[in-house]
């Protein structure tokens, strides 16, 4: 691992951004022949476009890392407490019907109906059927899950306020020039 140190816009000169960048071996961090050869072709993109684009990604995926170590600490997957917090945030105004959920999640239909029924082995959530149409199915937490996805997300919120002034240096970079 090597650290890049990124610079920083004069008007937050007390952040300084550091990130982690992986080392290929026999080539430069992240980058491989053919996308050196590539980058060459594409107009518009410089190679410091390259070089914020790996640290952005570096550093979501550090928060992803996070996150999924946290659920598991906690005794859950990833994408049980991803389906947890998208039925408390998208539910607030109405519940989240299981195809609903399993469009959040960006997975299929039955994968949905697994992982709720996972979830409510658990004892984090429960179902109801739709008053017009009973076919539908809404899923709500239970106050188990409620106190679990608050400790889980009082974590998170921790780390990207760690991570906040990082992310607005490196999404500065990509702001449209006026």
């Amino acid at each position: 691992m090597s650290v890049t140190e990124v610079d920083r816009p004069e008007s937050q000169p007390d952040v300084t951004l550091r990130v982690a960048c992986a080392r290929r071996p026999g080539g430069a961090a992240g980058a491989t022949g053919a996308t050196r050869g590539a980058r060459a072709n594409v107009p518009g993109l410089t190679e410091q476009d390259y070089e914020r684009l790996a640290q952005l990604r570096q550093l979501l995926r550090r928060f992803l890392v996070f996150s999924e170590n946290e659920a598991i600490r906690r005794g859950l997957t990833a994408q049980q407490h991803q389906a947890m917090l998208a039925i408390k945030g998208f539910g607030v105004r109405h519940p989240v019907s299981t195809g609903e959920l399993a469009e959040l999640l960006g997975i299929r239909h039955h994968s949905t109906v697994g992982l709720v029924d996972r979830l409510d082995a658990k004892g984090l959530v429960r179902r109801h059927a739709g008053r017009n149409d009973r076919r539908q199915v809404f899923i709500a937490l239970t106050a188990k899950a409620e106190r679990l996805l608050s400790q889980l997300s009082a974590s998170h919120r921790d780390e990207l306020e760690q991570l906040a002034p990082l992310l607005r240096l490196l999404l500065a970079h990509f702001e449209p020039q006026r």
